[in-house]
């Protein structure tokens, strides 16, 4: 179980999360929706250690979590220039990984260099490194930016795989309208807080509420753009 026990995070003095407490089992997929700003990537960012807490803790089955338990596909993907997808892929040793069947399941063009990739083509090659790298914990920051369809729900059922493997996942989206196809529970962060858990059975209520919360935000503001 990953236990995150009232975290705070700061950029520049400023507190960008605030007493942040959960609990992740394994064999589960976890959502985490928010707006733009309150705190999404840099709770994820905090979890794999990109970004240093300033208080509190973050552990798996009671130990110091740490990078080896975690594969994170972040949002935005970085690669060397001049290298193919396959030699991308041969940067990590994974001999059970056979990246010619995961090329046709995703049609990434595994003898091309990645300079040449389209945005989505980057997106796929990002998750089958990720994928390669088989460890316990999966961290998906906005994975389905710039995915087709038919890529969309590819990465969905692999994701539901994942978790059928005893895996624990984490997924983030702006789309809120896939997390409840995949996630047993979704983490609602507001201003760098966690404002609510939702489960299964609730996941029509955080959409009214998160839906609400936007046009509450905005509302007058259309009213008078619009006027």
């Amino acid at each position: 179980m990953i236990s995150i026990n009232n975290i705070d995070v700061s950029y520049d003095s400023k507190k960008v999360l605030k007493n942040i407490s959960m609990k992740m089992e394994y064999e589960n997929v976890y959502g985490i929706v928010g707006l733009n700003g309150s705190g999404k990537t840099t709770l994820l960012n905090a979890i794999y250690g990109i970004k240093k807490i300033d208080a509190g803790t973050i552990l798996i089955d009671g130990e110091k979590l740490s990078k080896r338990h975690i594969a994170y596909i972040e949002s935005e993907n970085y690669f060397y220039s001049y290298l193919k997808g396959k030699e991308y892929l041969n940067l990590i040793n994974n001999k059970n990984f056979d990246a010619d069947l995961w090329q046709k399941l995703f049609n990434v063009p595994l003898n091309e260099l990645i300079d040449n990739y389209s945005t989505g083509m980057k997106k796929k090659l990002a998750i089958l490194f990720g994928l390669k790298m088989n460890k316990n914990i999966y961290i998906f920051d906005e994975p389905f930016n710039g995915l087709d369809v038919e890529s969309t729900q590819i990465l969905k059922l692999i994701i539901k795989k994942l978790k059928k493997s005893a895996k624990t996942v984490i997924v983030t989206s702006h789309i809120i309208e896939v997390l409840p196809d995949i996630c047993d529970y979704i983490f609602h962060i507001n201003y760098g807080e966690i404002i609510n858990k939702y489960s299964i059975a609730d996941f029509t209520q955080m959409k009214q509420q998160i839906y609400t919360t936007i046009e509450n935000n905005v509302g007058d503001l259309i009213n008078e753009a619009l006027k």
